[in-house]
């Protein structure tokens, strides 16, 4: 998928939400009361979209004789990952109702008939549509009606679902916003464990995100998830579990996953049999009774640390004086622990005090460290949750790794350096992308990245090359739509240079206006002409160039260490030709953009009026602007692919693991016991030396800019918009 590919979708969904969020304000609800119904369109729509497809499908098999003309039955479709929708629960069925304001019955009839088909979603959608207004309900649905959703796969349905899940996180529309791991949080951890066969569970699965991510892992492997992995899930929120199993469904996903509070509960018995276990508990949680949970067999190292309290936890206990685990964050690092079977994994998000905490907690994780079987600990800065602003770390364990022999002595660690002893601490603080003021994340790049710094912790080091190898091909492939995209923007400003040429060569007959009211146009015309006519040089060269770089890496991509260097160097200087272009184009349409302004003020002289057309120059500067950024991000897109593969080896040059000052170390037992068995990473890696950032990008430092401002200005709108609804209420 290129660039523009996946801008395309993720415009499709901001627009989505932008609609939906819209209807919500205008409704007066609240984030809780519009997510569940919201949620449960979206889930309609994408479960008549699977119908439609399957019955098409089965209707060609039926045609070729490939399965007999009989009735249709449920197994037909879920064959095919599809429900046999009722009549009723089908979308375009609910848009061609009548306008009887029963909507609200009708969806609530859809989802009953719906869940009365598929036991895994018996109980589990929404039906409270009823309390809504008939128009809203209307628009809400015509707002996913949209022709680019009629069609739309389930891929793009599963990422629309996530990332409205994601924004009512932000909302706080649920349990303060725990229901909803951050992708990139989840990502990583499923990118470190890679839980592709076996049980995986998560004790505290929220909306189930841990479950879909894996289900994407495997899928990438070319396997399907059903044949591959059984998911396990607590949680201890019923309207959570809603989210949960919704999820699942609206990718095609079945778990077992029930209620209950994993303190105390192991509802489905997995200690010990897990191959995979992720989760992102709540954190720092007090007050557990510790009488309750001092003899589990989940706590093999003991409980952490205890205090006398109320026990407040606990309704008809007050005043009473009982024992309590003071922190709850090392009952789910043990609990983690237990849950592996001999060589199973485990990935979870951790509050950052936990891996340097001291007393009762000290002695648990010095126990746990004992074993061999933490792997790997990545720091995470602030901002990267929805509704707190915490930093975190993330933790994982391999109970194979104890098995592994230690690196022979002497020897570099092209092999890995991975052993019973050793752990790698990744500080990832400083990697990140912002999405908001407030919010941070990775990019798919980022993630990729730190990735293969595991990769080569485990001497998996063709994985890394083949990284840096799809990367070149990255390169290729966004090379190869430039041409398209700066077509188009020729085109569109050869169009308006023509435009203002004739009306030029008009304005140059008429007598009734002065030679120093016809020059600037002139002078700006000749202007554009000339930054044209430089323009096609340098892309001629330009384009030649990329074009000779494909013909030469995409037909058979470099696989070797030494001839990815090669290739690296080999597209730096178009890197900076690149850069050249994008300010030409930028130019080119500022220019376009003047000679429009000097066109327009000479055609407000009244025997210049009939000879200019405003209207089309306006819709053709527009256009303009449009196709320039576009044509700017595609060139973009094949410099920064460059640049991933820059920042790989120049950390990493030999393709082996190294370590890095600020960024990463493979440390021992020994020297994590020297340090009061502390896990936090950046205590081992050091801090990185001043660099120069010969890449600087000013125009995604304005964008950061403006992300803050736009933000700033939206809080000050709903400001004021809450104190003038207070006032009003006041009477003032």
């Amino acid at each position: 998928m290129t660039h523009n590919a996946l801008h395309d979708i993720e415009q499709l969904e901001a627009s989505l939400w932008e609609a939906a969020d819209q209807l919500r304000a205008n409704s007066k609800l609240t984030s809780s009361e519009y997510c569940m119904p919201v949620l449960g369109v979206i889930f309609l729509r994408h479960a008549s979209n699977r119908y439609q497809a399957a019955l098409k499908q089965i209707e060609a098999d039926q045609a070729a004789g490939r399965i007999p003309k009989r009735p249709l039955v449920k197994g037909d479709f879920i064959k095919r990952r599809a429900l046999m929708l009722p009549e009723q629960a089908r979308y375009d069925e609910l848009m061609n109702r009548p306008k009887d304001g029963k909507l609200g019955a009708a969806l609530v009839e859809a989802m009953t008939a719906i869940e009365d088909e598929f036991e895994p979603l018996r109980g589990q959608l929404p039906k409270d549509y009823d309390r809504f207004e008939s128009d809203l309900l209307e628009d809400l649905l015509r707002a996913f009606d949209r022709e680019a959703l009629r069609n739309a796969s389930g891929d793009v349905f599963g990422r629309i679902y996530e990332y409205f899940l994601m924004k009512f996180a932000m909302q706080g529309a649920q349990d303060s916003g725990e229901f909803f791991t951050p992708p990139s949080l989840v990502q990583t951890l499923v990118n470190v464990i890679e839980p592709e066969h076996g049980i995986v569970f998560d004790p505290a699965c929220g909306s189930g995100g841990m479950f879909v991510q894996s289900s994407h892992f495997i899928e990438r492997q070319g396997q399907d998830t059903s044949h591959k992995v059984t998911f396990y899930g607590q949680e201890k929120t019923a309207t959570t579990i809603r989210l949960a199993r919704m999820n699942l469904a609206v990718h095609g996903l079945e778990g077992d996953i029930r209620e209950a509070n994993t303190f105390y509960q192991d509802e489905h018995n997995l200690f010990g049999r897990c191959d995979f276990v992720m989760a992102n508990p709540p954190f720092n949680v007090d007050l557990v009774d510790a009488e309750k949970v001092k003899t589990d067999r989940r706590l093999p190292f003991g409980l952490p640390g205890t205090t006398k309290g109320a026990g407040k936890n606990r309704k008809g206990d007050a005043g009473k004086s009982k024992e309590t685990v003071s922190n709850g964050n090392y009952l789910w690092i043990s609990y983690f622990h237990s849950y592996l079977n001999p060589k199973g994994r485990a990935g979870f998000v951790m509050s950052s005090q936990a891996s340097s905490a001291g007393h009762g907690e000290a002695e648990v994780r010095r126990k746990i460290v004992q074993t061999g079987d933490v792997d790997v600990m990545i720091a995470i800065r602030s901002n990267f949750f929805y509704t707190r602003t915490v930093p975190c770390e993330l933790w994982f364990f391999d109970k194979g790794k104890k098995w592994l022999p230690s690196p022979p002595a002497g020897e570099g660690q092209g092999g890995g350096a991975r052993s019973a002893d050793t752990v790698l601490m990744l500080d990832a603080r400083n990697i990140y992308r912002k999405v908001t003021r407030k919010i941070y994340d990775f990019s798919p790049e980022q993630l990729a990245n730190l990735t293969a710094i595991v990769w080569l912790y485990r001497g998996q080091q063709a994985r890394f090359l083949a990284l840096v190898r799809d990367y070149v091909a990255a390169i290729c492939r966004e090379a190869a739509a430039v041409p398209g995209e700066l077509e188009r923007f020729e085109t569109t400003c050869k169009g308006l240079q023509i435009q203002f040429a004739e009306f030029d060569e008009r304005v140059k007959r008429l007598a009734a206006i002065t030679p120093g009211q016809k020059q600037p146009l002139a002078d700006g015309l000749a202007e554009l002409v000339e930054s044209r006519s430089a323009y096609d040089a340098d892309r001629a060269a330009l384009l030649g160039e990329l074009a000779d770089f494909r013909n030469r890496h995409a037909a058979a991509l470099p696989d070797t260490n030494e001839a990815q260097h090669a290739a690296r160097h080999a597209f730096e200087p178009l890197a900076d030709r690149i850069k050249g272009l994008v300010k030409q184009v930028d130019l080119l349409y500022k220019l376009a953009a003047r000679c429009g302004q000097l066109a327009q003020e000479l055609a407000a002289v009244e025997e210049a009026a009939e000879l200019y057309d405003r209207r089309l120059a306006g819709k053709r500067l527009k256009q303009l602007d449009e196709e320039r950024k576009q044509a700017v991000e595609q060139l973009k897109a094949a410099a920064y692919f460059h640049r991933q593969i820059v920042w790989l080896q120049d950390r990493f040059p030999n393709a082996e693991m190294q370590a890095v000052p600020g960024l990463c170390k493979v440390v021992t037992r020994a020297e994590i016991a020297a340090a009061d068995w502390s896990l936090t990473p950046g205590r081992y890696v050091g801090v990185a030396p001043p660099e120069v950032d010969e890449d600087f990008d000013f125009e995604q430092t304005l964008r950061d800019i403006h992300v803050e401002l736009a933000d700033l200005n939206r809080e000050a709108v709903e400001l004021a918009a809450k104190i003038q609804e207070n006032f009003e209420e006041l009477g003032v």
